[in-house]
This record gives C-alpha cells, structure tokens and sequence, in this order.
C-alpha cells in the first residue's frame, strides 16, 4: 500500500511563521481587521504552547511595523525587502531549530510572500500548513488561486480552530483551557465562502 501524506502535526515540532501584518496594509487588503484577529489567535497559542515563532515585516521603512493587535514585542522580527520569509537571517535561525518539521503560516499577502515563503519552504523540507482565515490579498481572485497553488505544490491548507485544536490534541493537554479561551467565539467570517453559500 502507497504511503499517504496526512499532515499530523505535533506541538513539539512545529514553529509559527507570521507574515508581514503591517500597518501599511491595513487599507488594502480584503478582510483585514478579521486576518489580523485570527492571526491574534494564532499567535497567542504559539505563545502559550511555547512554539519558536518568527515574524517579518516587508520593508518596514515604508509600510511601518507589525500592526499593535499583534504583540510581538518578544519576538524575533525580521525585516526584509525579499517576497519570501526564507531570508538569510531567518534560514540561520531554522538551523538552530533542529527538531522543527513543521511551519504553519499566517500572513499577506497570500500570492506574494505567503506563497513565495511556503514555496521555498516545502522545497526544504518542511511540512508547511497555511491557515487560510488568517491569509489575505488585496484581490480576491489573488488570494483563492494562490490556495490552489499551495495545495497542488503539497502545502496543507487548514483554518485556525482546526490547526488549534490539532496542536493541543487532547482536552487533558495542561495548556487545553488557555487554546479553548482562543476559539471559544467562532473566528471572524474572512470571506472565504460565496455570499451564496447557505449551511
């Protein structure tokens, strides 16, 4: 029988990838203020569960800093002019991250640098999971064929309740009550179904 990839992830392998949530880009992109609060989310758990995260910011000179509904104070934030996350500084930092098979992956926009950093990602080697409500892109039409792309290329899309409840596994997991805190309210509708969709 073939082998079959199912994209288990596990919490002590897996690191978080916050793509350039800046300022810059609150006007332009579809769903914004919803993308930043499941990437809050998102963020939040990495930083309960104590998961290596890394953050960039494209060319904050002119698309100032990682928006203030994200803290990412304590983190390692990079800056870059480079499409891809997967920047000298940051292929240093995956090196000291020796047992990390995983990357899930937040961030705009989902054509450009989403894709770009997932690319490069899985052509290292890495299982890369794309949160798709905590993805946007200024178009629509952008946004959705980049999640094909991704998908055909072997990246795993998910949405965030999804990977959150993936990563803790178990309602006895000693951090489950501050990751159920997280989903308790749905995420934010980001305009991934039809307006003529009904459930």
């Amino acid at each position: 029988m073939a082998s079959r990839r199912l994209g288990k992830i596990a919490v002590e392998n897996a690191g978080l990838f916050l793509c350039d949530m800046q300022e810059g880009f609150r006007k332009t992109i579809q769903f914004y203020p919803q993308i930043v609060e499941v990437s809050r989310r998102m963020l939040g758990a990495a930083q309960h569960l104590e998961m290596p995260i890394i953050v960039t910011e494209q060319y904050p000179k002119g698309l100032g800093p990682t928006v203030s509904e994200l803290d990412v104070s304590k983190e390692k934030v990079f800056d870059k002019t480079k499409f891809s996350m997967c920047i000298p500084p940051v292929a240093e930092e995956l090196k000291n991250m020796k047992d990390l098979k995983s990357i899930i992956l937040c961030g705009i926009e989902t054509q450009a640098c989403v894709q770009q950093t997932t690319l490069d990602l899985l052509e290292q080697g890495y299982n890369v999971h794309v949160i798709v409500d905590a993805c946007s892109s200024r178009s629509t039409v952008d946004r959705m064929y980049a999640f094909e792309r991704l998908k055909d290329a072997g990246a795993y899309l998910t949405t965030s309740e999804a990977m959150l409840l993936s990563l803790t596994g178990d309602a006895k997991h000693p951090k489950f009550k501050q990751i159920q805190k997280l989903i308790w309210d749905p995420a934010p509708d980001t305009g991934l179904l039809s307006p003529t969709y009904k459930a």
